[in-house]
Order: structure tokens, then sequence, then C-alpha cells
């Protein structure tokens, strides 16, 4: 009998899964550890100089539904429905870099074998738009539930919520991998659909 290729790849994801939602109480300090880390690599200074640029496109999904924003610099003001501000600051470790490691460690996993360097690519560049945009939608919802519910519900969707849906994204990033950028491995993935 043997072993999918998928098998690693999801196992070491099943593991994250577990680990994040065991530590899920303690993310915040996590997170604290994690930006000084950051901070002494050095890394706040480029991602900084990315977060206007981020606020802005943030805006432009909060506009396609019809949600009231604006972006000055590093701060997102978001209006309720009774329209009243509600100013929210993104700083240089909101960006998801974070996401960006996870993700590489999944290629890690996930890249290994015999593969074309085209097939790499590819997954590489979709899960880099895929995280970036799954980041993007994070930093939305956070500010549209600032909005509509409150300050304290948007801090807990930033600090449990994020990672949950990171989590799920990368559970169906490898899947689609798996099912359709790697076509060549399709009958070792046994999540794969029968076409016949």
């Amino acid at each position: 009998m043997t072993q999918s290729r998928t098998t690693p790849v999801f196992a070491m994801l099943l593991a994250l899964s577990a680990v994040f939602l065991v530590v899920l109480p303690f993310v915040s300090t996590f997170d604290d550890a994690l930006t000084a880390v950051g901070i002494q690599l050095g890394i706040a200074a480029p991602l900084q100089a990315i977060v206007p640029v981020e606020v802005r496109v943030t805006v432009a999904i909060l506009g396609v539904f019809g949600i009231h924003a604006a972006s000055a610099g590093n701060q997102l003001v978001v209006w309720n429905s009774s329209g009243a501000p509600q100013t929210l600051f993104i700083s240089w470790n909101c960006v998801g870099w974070q996401s960006l490691i996870l993700l590489g460690l999944s290629f890690a996993v996930g890249l290994r074998g015999p593969m074309g360097w085209a097939s790499r690519v590819e997954v590489i560049v979709f899960g880099i738009l895929g995280t970036v945009l799954v980041n993007l939608v994070r930093i939305a919802t956070v500010c549209l539930l600032a909005a509509a519910a409150g300050y304290l519900p948007a801090i807990l969707f930033h600090d449990y919520g994020g990672t949950l849906l990171l989590v799920g994204w990368l559970f169906i990033f490898w899947f689609i991998a798996f099912r359709w950028l790697l076509p060549n491995h399709a009958s070792l993935n046994p999540l794969a659909l029968s076409t016949s």
C-alpha cells in the first residue's frame, strides 16, 4: 500500500489546526512574541510601507459591499448605519505576514516529490495571491464588525476568527492545488473525484 502525496500536507495542516485551537487563548501572547522577533529581524519597516496600500484596497473591498469607508495612511474609518464613524489603525503587524510563514511551511511539505518547476511556481503564486486575498478579507471583516457590532466583536474576530479563516484557507488551497494545479498527481490524491 502506497502513501498518498497529499497525506503529509493535510496531516501537517491538521496538526497545525489542532495546535492553533489549543493555543487560541494564547494567540495574543504568541503574536507579541512574533512581533518582537519581526522587529529584531527588521521586517517592521518594509511591512509598514505595505500598510497604506492594503488599507486602500480594504476600503475598495468595503465599497463593493456598500460600506462607506475612507483611508488616511494607516488609518481606516468605517461608518455604521447610523452614520457614526469607527476609526481603526492598521499596523505592520496586521498585514498577515504570519500567514505567509505558515503558507511557506505548507509549501515545504506539499511541494516535495516529483513535479515540474512550472507546477511548483503555479502553486506558489496561487498560494501567495490567495493568502493575500484572505488577509484582505480578514481585515475587511474586522472593519465590517467594527461598524456593525462594535469594537469587541471586531477584536474577537481579529484575534481568533482570523486564525480559523487562515487554517480554512490552507485546507482549501491544498485541495485545489492537488485537484487542479498538480493534475499529474491527481491519481495519488484521495480527495480527487472520479471523472469516469
